[in-house]
């Protein structure tokens, strides 16, 4: 048993905990950019590939991005809650915490899964309907939807998986899965939708099946590091008790991330609804903009995405000034490189806008929202990463509400007086003015958090040579 305790010790000692922390953010947030933009080259292929087949495939497409939506940010919230935990305990060097809540939330991950499946399966037809799916569009739907619930499995085991990695300060791993996930979905896309050489025809049919393999492949990956690299994955029997536990603390962090990014759809189409009263011209310029908006923010997001695992980590060690430090220097990465972005796009705002689009009204729309929404670019940094740290400090409903309150508080209240007062300036400047607001905000409620954990310092530390874990038992190597 000690041998296997010295072992697990090993592979998974906290290595985030000591050393450079400027050197430290910019090495893990550098392969998570590479990752985020290999995610949009998955989603875009999907969709310039199957929108050669004709409109009806690519209206059944995009009906299943709600669906798909709801399925995702449900596995991003299990992974965030799992991630935001494990990383606190591997910094408290409580190992036998890290395997249990690994392999529990992959069981939950399992069983949500196995409950999508079986439900989607059976109701590919009435939901669809129930959306607004007609005639051969549906058959679409359905041909493309009876495929893709099959690697439900993969997708959602694939995204717990990463975090988990993610959490234990090792972000090389999760970006090499999603920028090779990416690479097959580009390759096999072509060959399976269009039937090029040996493989056959299969239409939107084989988007679909295109998608299970590469999430397939990137999910064998994620297990076998898990398992057999980090030996975290456990077959120990354990009490369903201490199972219900795990899941009711990666869920008390889970729940609240997944709503919250539930909300986000339904805040975005207000405003093009806002918008749409301006004109469709009006909505295309928008629509072009927030995609170039979300290739420009990756080196933001990357960050945000990094701090969970360097602030769990060494807030479970103890080490409050190294997360009051790492929060600093966080902040300062995202006003750096949000004042880079803002000055970037206000300069090639339009050369980048013309790439597009050509028509006058289209490319003008474009040009005057990268010119007032990246002032704030920085500032959103802030608000993103202060609702990792926060959901890390397990005060997941504070970190929900931050984003509820640039969506709901300030950006759609203010869109419809810009709207009503300046047009479609006034809805950007809205949105600019709402991540300026929340993130002034979420600096100084994370301040806050920090100088009570200060405070409690003391309580806590714990005495480690005191403490005795009850690590499970792994089958013999070699």
């Amino acid at each position: 048993m000690k041998q296997w305790r010295e072992k697990l010790d090993k592979r998974n000692k906290a290595v985030l905990i000591s050393g450079n922390i400027p050197r430290q953010l910019f090495f893990l947030a550098l392969p998570m950019i590479a990752g985020m933009l290999g995610l949009v080259i998955f989603n875009l292929t999907d969709t310039f590939f199957v929108g050669r087949l004709g409109s009806e495939q690519l209206a059944a497409l995009s009906f299943t991005f709600p669906v798909v939506m709801v399925i995702n940010s449900f596995s991003v919230g299990i992974g965030i809650g799992a991630g935001a935990l494990i990383s606190r305990y591997v910094g408290e060097e409580n190992h036998y915490k890290v395997v249990r809540l690994t392999s529990d939330s992959l069981i939950l991950g399992f069983i949500f899964v196995l409950m999508i499946a079986v439900t989607g399966l059976l109701t590919v037809r009435p939901l669809f309907t129930l959306l607004g799916a007609r005639g051969v569009v549906l058959d679409y739907i359905n041909d493309y939807m009876s495929i893709w619930y099959f690697g439900t499995f993969m997708v959602v085991i694939t995204m717990i998986g990463n975090n988990i990695i993610r959490a234990l300060g090792d972000t090389k791993t999760p970006g090499l899965i999603m920028m090779i996930s990416a690479g097959i979905n580009l390759i096999l896309d072509p060959l399976l939708i269009f039937g090029i050489w040996i493989f056959p025809r299969m239409g939107i049919q084989g988007a679909a099946l295109t998608t299970v393999l590469s999430r397939s492949l990137v999910t064998v990956v994620a297990l076998y590091v898990l398992h057999f690299q980090r030996r975290l994955i456990s077959y120990h029997k354990v009490s369903i008790k201490e199972i219900l536990i795990s899941w009711k603390e990666v869920l008390h962090i889970g729940i609240p991330s997944a709503s919250i990014r539930l909300a986000l759809p339904v805040g975005s189409g207000i405003i093009t609804r806002l918008l749409a009263s301006q004109g469709p011209l009006i909505v295309a310029g928008f629509g072009v903009a927030t995609r170039i908006e979300f290739f420009s923010l990756a080196p933001i997001n990357a960050l945000s995405s990094v701090m969970s695992p360097f602030t769990g980590q060494n807030l479970g060690a103890g080490k409050i000034d190294r997360v009051k430090q790492g929060k600093r220097i966080g902040h300062r990465f995202s006003l750096v490189i949000g004042g880079f972005l803002a000055v970037l796009l206000a300069i090639f705002a339009r050369p980048v806008a013309v790439i597009f689009n050509d028509n006058p009204q289209v490319v003008s729309t474009i040009v005057l929202y990268l010119r007032i929404v990246p002032v704030s670019y920085g500032l959103a940094g802030t608000l993103y990463i202060s609702s990792s740290i926060l959901n890390v400090f397990r005060k997941p409903y504070q970190a929900a509400g931050l984003m509820g309150l640039q969506i709901f508080g300030f950006y759609i209240p203010f869109a419809f007086l810009g709207n009503y007062l300046f047009g479609h300036a006034g809805v950007f400047a809205s949105l600019s003015f709402s991540y300026i607001m929340t993130g002034l905000i979420a600096y100084e409620l994370v301040r806050k958090e920090i100088r009570k954990l200060q405070k409690k310092l003391p309580s806590l530390k714990k005495n480690k040579a005191s403490e005795e874990y009850e690590v499970p038992p792994f089958p013999a190597e070699g």
